[in-house]
C-alpha cells in the first residue's frame, strides 16, 4: 500500500469508527505496522491544524477520533438549537404504522402486536408529536389510547387516515401464525 492510499484509509477508518480507534486496531486493518500507522495519525494531525479546517483529529480513549474545532464551538452550538426533522427508528416506524391502522389503541395492545416493549419508541413518538393520548379505554386499568396526530398526516403527506394504503384486515397473532405456516408448507410442495 502507497503512503497517500495509506494516509487515505486510515482517515477513512477514523471518520467510519463509531468509537475511538486505536493505532493497533487500524494497523491490524490495514496491514502496516502499528508504528507507521502513528506517524501517518500524527501527520493527519499537522495537516488538519496546518490547514485551519474545521475538523480535526483527536486523541481520545486511547485511540484516535475526529472532532470539530474548539473555534467552530459556538456555531455548533447555535445548529444544535435548531430542531432538525430526524429519521425515525425501525421499531418507532413499526409502533407508529400499528397506531395509524389500529386507533386507539392501547401500549398493551401494541406490545401484544409487535412482541416487544414499545416504551421507547412510544415515547420518541411522542415526543415528535407524530401520536398523542386519545384518552383512555374503558377496561381494567383504564389504559392509556393512542392515536396519530395532524402532524403525522403531514410528516407522510397524507390529507386524512383514510389516504393509508389498504392492508388486508390484521387478525388475532394465532391466525397469522397458521396463515404464515401454510403458506410455507405451499412453498414447499
Amino acid at each position: 500500500m502507497n503512503l497517500i492510499l495509506a494516509k487515505a484509509t486510515i482517515e477513512a477508518l477514523i471518520f467510519a469508527s463509531s468509537e475511538p480507534i486505536t493505532s493497533k486496531t487500524v494497523a491490524e486493518i490495514i496491514g502496516i505496522d502499528e508504528h507507521t500507522v502513528k506517524q501517518i495519525i500524527s501527520d493527519l494531525i499537522e495537516d488538519y491544524r496546518r490547514s485551519k479546517r474545521g475538523i480535526q483529529i483527536i486523541e481520545a480513549g486511547n485511540g484516535y477520533q475526529f472532532a470539530t474545532h474548539p473555534e467552530c464551538a459556538v456555531y455548533i452550538e447555535k445548529l444544535q438549537k435548531i430542531p432538525r426533522n430526524v429519521g425515525l427508528s425501525q421499531a418507532a416506524v413499526e409502533t407508529l404504522a400499528i397506531i395509524a391502522y389500529k386507533q386507539p389503541i392501547t401500549k398493551a395492545e401494541i406490545e401484544s402486536l409487535r412482541g416487544v416493549s414499545v416504551e421507547s419508541p412510544l415515547g420518541t413518538l411522542l415526543e415528535k408529536n407524530l401520536i398523542e393520548e386519545a384518552g383512555r379505554k374503558d377496561a381494567p386499568g383504564r389504559p392509556i389510547l393512542y392515536r396519530t396526530t395532524t402532524k403525522f398526516l403531514r410528516y407522510f403527506g397524507l390529507n386524512s387516515l383514510e389516504d393509508l394504503p389498504r392492508i388486508p384486515e390484521w387478525t388475532g397473532n394465532d391466525e397469522i401464525v397458521l396463515e404464515s405456516q401454510e403458506m410455507e408448507a405451499e412453498a414447499n410442495d
